[in-house]
């Protein structure tokens, strides 16, 4: 199974769209702040979030949950918008913004860059097996600088660590994108296939015809 979370308009093919709003796009509506009840552990084998999390007040019990659902061998991939970005504090729903390392807080130490950041705040790990930024392009000049600097910004997690401290003031980042993985152990796990269910399906107090 493969989830598409706070699709909102953006339909994702071969994903179930899911989001709390009930758009012409979503296959399943729920509120994201709600456990994920309808899917079993190790369920999920990919998982694609595009600016939603800035959006979710229980951050934490989101991550555990997406760290349950999705399989050893699963993927997530985050999009979320950059701190150095003026416009996300327009947006009154945004409830908090990201940098290279808000990720990190969920990793071992070992996995780590060379800044070492708490990670007590889940039992849970996750692996982060890459970070990236994408600069905002709404200049000729910020087009042009975008080109040349953004693939430098991008080539490690000590060039990003660089970028956010001595750059983005003058040159701000639209977004961050983390591409994670849950560390588990190996378990062929409960697969399910929400369309094969009848009726409607049930998610965090939400339902969905599909």
């Amino acid at each position: 199974m493969r989830l598409n979370l706070g699709s909102g308009m953006r339909l994702r093919p071969g994903f179930y769209n899911v989001d709390h709003l009930p758009l012409p796009n979503v296959d399943i509506l729920a509120d994201l702040n709600e456990p994920l009840s309808a899917l079993p552990d190790n369920s999920v084998e990919e998982i694609y979030c595009r600016h939603t999390l800035e959006h979710v007040t229980r951050f934490l019990e989101l991550l555990a949950e997406l760290h349950r659902v999705t399989s050893s061998q699963g993927r997530i991939e985050i999009i979320v918008p950059h701190f150095s970005n003026p416009y996300g504090y327009s947006d009154p729903t945004h409830v908090r913004f990201f940098g290279l390392y808000s990720f990190f807080y969920f990793c071992d130490e070992a996995d780590q860059p060379r800044r070492k950041v708490p990670s007590f705040y889940l039992p849970q790990r996750f692996q982060v097996e890459s970070v990236s930024c994408r600069l905002l392009k709404e200049t000729v000049l910020e087009k042009v600088l975008r080109a040349v600097l953004q693939p430098l910004i991008n080539r490690s997690p000590g060039s990003l660590d660089w970028y956010e401290r001595r750059l983005c003031r003058w040159l701000p980042a639209n977004d961050i994108r983390f591409l994670l993985r849950p560390k588990k152990e190996p378990s062929a796990g409960p697969r399910s296939d929400l369309r094969s269910r009848e009726g409607r399906v049930r998610w965090g107090g939400y339902a969905a015809s599909l």
